[in-house]
C-alpha cells in the first residue's frame, strides 16, 4: 500500500470534490444525514428541558467520537453513485454490508472513548456547576462557572478526540473498502496523520469546528455532514491511492 503525502492544497481540493459529490447525491445524502439531525434534536431538546444547557456543547463534541463509524453509509452512497446505481436506503445499507467486520470492533473503541468523555464531562459539570438547573435564558448568570466547565471539558476531550482522529481518520475508509485488516488499518492511519501532521491537524480542526457548529445549529447538519464525509473520502483516496 502506497502512502502519499498530502498538503493544505490537497485538503482544499478534497473539500471541493466532497461538495460536488454531496451535490450529486443530495437527496439520499441529506435523507441519511437527517437521521443524525433528528437524534441531535432529541438529545438537545432533552438537555434544554432538563436545565443542562451547558452540556449542549459537550454533547455536540461527543458526536465527533461516534461519527466515524457511520461514514460507511456515506461510502455506500458514493459507491452507488460511481457505479451508476440507484441511491436510497439500499445504497446506505450496502455501504455497511461491504465494510469489513473489523469496522464494528472500531465502533466499540469509539463507543468506549465516547463513554470516557461523557463520564468526564458529567463529573466536571457536577463539580463546577452543580446540580441546580441552568436554563438557556439564565446562562449568562454565572459565566465564570460555565466558562470553566467548557474550558476544562474541552481540555479533557481534546486528547480523546486527537487519539480517535489519529486512529480512525484513514482506518475507517480502509475498512469500508476492505483494503486492510483492523491492525493494519489503524497503523496506516496513525502513520499518515503523523507523517502529515499539520495538514492533518487543519483537517481535524475543520471537521470539529464545522460539525460542532452544525450540531448547535441543527438545520446545517444535513448539508455539512455529507460534504465533510465525502471530502474525507476524497482526501483518503489522495493519500492512499488504489494499487
Amino acid at each position: 500500500m502506497i502512502l502519499q503525502p498530502f498538503s493544505l492544497a490537497t485538503v482544499r481540493t478534497a473539500l471541493g470534490d466532497g461538495w460536488q459529490l454531496a451535490a450529486a447525491t443530495r437527496r439520499t445524502s441529506v435523507a441519511y444525514a437527517l437521521i443524525f439531525t433528528v437524534g441531535g434534536a432529541l438529545i438537545g431538546g432533552g438537555l434544554l428541558a432538563s436545565g443542562l444547557t451547558p452540556l449542549l456543547i459537550a454533547a455536540a463534541g461527543a458526536f465527533m467520537l461516534l461519527g466515524p463509524v457511520f461514514l460507511a453509509g456515506f461510502y455506500g452512497i458514493a459507491a452507488a453513485h460511481e457505479a451508476g446505481a440507484a441511491g436510497g436506503a439500499a445504497a446506505v445499507l450496502g455501504g455497511f454490508r461491504r465494510a469489513a467486520p473489523a469496522l464494528w470492533v472500531l465502533a466499540l473503541v469509539c463507543a468506549l472513548l465516547f463513554m470516557i468523555f461523557i463520564t468526564d464531562a458529567a463529573i466536571l459539570y457536577s463539580y463546577m456547576i452543580g446540580g441546580a438547573p441552568v436554563w438557556l435564558a439564565e446562562l449568562p448568570a454565572d459565566p465564570r462557572a460555565v466558562g470553566r466547565f467548557l474550558l476544562w471539558g474541552g481540555v479533557s476531550g481534546l486528547f480523546i478526540a486527537f487519539l480517535l482522529f489519529a486512529v480512525s481518520a484513514f482506518a475507517v475508509p480502509l475498512l469500508c473498502e476492505r483494503r486492510a485488516g483492523l491492525v493494519g488499518a489503524i497503523v496506516t492511519s496513525v502513520r499518515l496523520v503523523f507523517a502529515n501532521f499539520w495538514p492533518a491537524m487543519l483537517w481535524a480542526l475543520l471537521l470539529a469546528a464545522t460539525i460542532i457548529s452544525s450540531c448547535l445549529l441543527l438545520p446545517l447538519l444535513p448539508l455539512t455532514l455529507p460534504w465533510l464525509a465525502y471530502a474525507g473520502r476524497a482526501l483518503y483516496r489522495q493519500a492512499l491511492p488504489a494499487d
